[in-house]
């Protein structure tokens, strides 16, 4: 594996961790419990992680925050159905994803991860990519902040051509996208998956820059919206809200779908889920009405930068 140095990713990811819990656990004013775990030995996944969880917090309600490094000898279906490189080979997968879901309804919801992954077989050169992002679910909308989330967006890709941002963004607007709804999740951020531009160095720096911009992109939105007041009406639109980024987790998203299929812990794949989430028939918000506002403007694949 001449030119991958995967103990440097790890290395990495454990402090990301690390930095972002003991950040927004300070804002918060409770610290991230911690559970470390390992695979069982008869397990046909093998590996270890560290989850880390803040409940019922004064300003989160539920954040999970989870590095994991596990390795097999044969990829799900939902990895190798489309590369048919990685048949037969054995894999190694780490990163560290996250979910914030705040009190606040003011304060968005916000999601990042950043991850590796390698395939090796004898004889062969690895296959391997980066992958990652960062993207905002507001339940009400706010010009200042979806400005100040998409700006600090771009400033992570800016080292590496003008035309990483946009690719990124777009990439980010198309994945997290509902369907069967056809809607976006939130206001989007950065997306990346398969990435090996430039080689190992360059692509390691990518990941590197988008993870480290995580806590400049959203801690000020947080200070500025959670001591915002709100009553029902906003937290019943909240949890209704909620129930969209529940139906993506469980329908759409490919980072769930790969870990349950490969005998992932199920635990500290499922974290994501908000601690309460509320369905209601066909329901429409009053015209003219913040809520109405937020799927009328923001929920809008648009540039706010």
């Amino acid at each position: 594996m001449s030119g991958i140095d995967s103990n440097a990713v790890e290395a990495y990811l454990r402090d990301l961790q690390a930095r972002i819990c003991d950040t927004l656990g300070a804002i918060d004013g409770s610290a991230f419990a911690i559970d470390d775990w390992h695979k069982p030995a008869d397990s046909p996944l093998q590996g270890s992680g560290r989850t880390r969880v803040l409940a019922d917090g004064a300003v989160i309600e539920r954040g999970g925050v989870a590095f994991s490094d596990v390795s097999g000898s044969r990829l799900p279906p939902s990895a190798s159905q489309n590369r048919p490189e990685l048949a037969g080979r054995s894999f190694r997968a780490m990163g560290v994803s996250l979910v914030i879901h705040p009190r606040n309804p003011h304060v968005p919801t916000s999601h990042a991860n950043v991850r590796f992954f390698v395939a090796e077989k004898p004889g062969e050169d690895p296959v391997w990519w980066f992958g990652g992002g960062f993207d905002l679910t507001p339940y009400y909308g706010y010009d200042e902040d979806a400005r100040h989330w998409h700006a600090t967006a771009r400033d992570a890709c800016a080292p590496f051509g003008a035309e990483v941002h946009p690719r990124l963004k777009r990439w980010c607007d198309e994945y997290f996208f509902l369907k069967h709804r056809d809607e976006p999740r939130g206001i989007g951020g950065l997306f990346f998956d398969d990435w090996a531009a430039g080689g190992f160095d360059a692509s390691f720096a990518l990941m590197r820059s988008v993870g480290d911009h995580y806590l400049s992109a959203f801690v000020p939105i947080v200070e500025r919206r959670k001591d915002t007041p709100y009553g029902a009406r906003e937290r019943d639109w909240q949890l209704y809200r909620r129930g969209r980024y529940v139906e993506f987790n469980l329908v759409w998203d490919r980072g769930t779908l790969f870990g349950l299929q490969s005998g992932g812990r199920t635990e500290s794949i499922l974290m994501s889920m908000p601690p309460l989430a509320a369905w209601r028939y066909d329901y429409q918000p009053e015209p003219g009405s913040p809520e109405a506002a937020l799927l009328e403007r923001y929920l809008q694949v648009r540039d706010w930068v």
